[in-house]
């Protein structure tokens, strides 16, 4: 059982508040007209850094103390976290080390080092990635800086939730990104406690889909890390979670898997009728709604655009490879 309450959420909102943007919800007409219902869109490709990520890294470097800083952070990421950790390490002026696993695009490892943390590639997945963070913090005692399994990175994300019940207060579905379960886990937190009929739905890829794998088996599993274009989406939840499991498990409704092809044409979709870059894994509720994965939908929606950070040469194959149905 999570030890993050709304409590924790509501105070992370205070403490990030300065640092960190509350991001538009727009109206979609595109995918209002296929969905049927009212679509809007959370843009978290509007902070900083490209992705909601700044909120929990943000609130996990506040919550450190004098003494901590000064032994620095490390971070186990795909991209964005580690892009996040960057930015908040840069400016409480505190040395950031990530560690990741030789699937991170290139574009996501230059954002980082324009932060000036310093990147460690280790092996081919984020479980290798995390033996390097753990040797960093044992023998030369840096702080970790969970990617999701940490009740402040739970709570700086939740605060999405509490910015869609202020801006859309008859919400009545709610889609989500889903990997480790921070940002899906937050949302869901904070939306059930404060609005419990809301529906979530998380949204992962086929390949490597590592939460909704656990759900299903009752208990957090090892699963393989394998390319996908939702590579922000990617890497395990832990086996020995103590936090994202049991949010995930218990406060969302439904959870949907998509094929790289879904991913693809979504991806596509916001380039061609919304006029946004959007990565992969920020594409996901779009293409559930898409490809019609989402029964009795009830609006209004909101979903969560989760990220940005794309490799712009693959996203310009992508909209190559999915032109419009008609012109945009």
């Amino acid at each position: 059982m999570s030890t993050v309450t709304l409590k924790h959420i509501k105070r992370a909102r205070e403490v990030i508040r300065d640092s960190v943007r509350h991001t538009p919800l727009i109206p979609s007409p595109s995918l209002s007209e296929i969905a049927g219902v009212d679509v809007h869109l959370k843009l978290e490709t509007l902070q900083d850094i490209g992705a909601f990520k700044i909120r929990g890294a943000t609130n996990k470097l506040a919550s450190l103390s004098d003494e901590e800083k000064t032994r620095g952070v490390v971070a186990v990421s795909t991209g964005n976290h580690g892009r996040g950790v960057a930015a908040a390490a840069k400016k409480m002026g505190i040395r950031a080390i990530i560690c990741m696993g030789n699937l991170v695009p290139e574009n996501k490892l230059a954002g980082i080092r324009a932060l000036g943390a310093e990147i460690r590639i280790v092996g081919k997945s984020q479980d290798d990635a995390e033996v390097e963070a753990q040797r960093l913090i044992d023998e030369e005692g840096m702080i970790n800086a969970h990617p999701f399994d940490d009740m402040h990175v739970v709570s700086g994300q939740g605060t999405i939730g509490l910015e869609l019940l202020e801006d859309l207060p008859h919400v009545k579905t709610v889609i989500v990104p889903l990997s480790g379960g921070g940002l899906a886990g937050g949302i869901a937190l904070a939306l059930k406690a404060s609005s419990p009929n809301v529906r979530v739905v998380a949204v992962s890829m086929e390949k490597g889909a590592a939460m909704i794998e656990s759900i299903a088996a009752g208990k957090p599993v090892p699963v393989e890390e394998l390319p996908t274009l939702a590579d922000s989406l990617g890497g395990g939840i832990g086996l020995e979670n103590q936090h994202t499991f049991a949010l995930c498990r218990d406060y969302i409704d439904d959870l949907i898997t998509l094929s790289e092809e879904q991913i693809s044409a979504a991806m596509a979709h916001f380039y061609w009728q919304e006029r946004i870059i959007v990565e992969g894994g920020g594409s996901v509720g779009a293409a559930a709604i898409l490809n019609g994965l989402i029964p009795d939908l009830e609006g209004p929606v909101a979903i969560v655009v989760s990220g940005r950070n794309v490799d712009m040469a693959k996203l310009h194959q992508i909209i190559d490879d999915n032109p419009p149905a008609s012109p945009g």
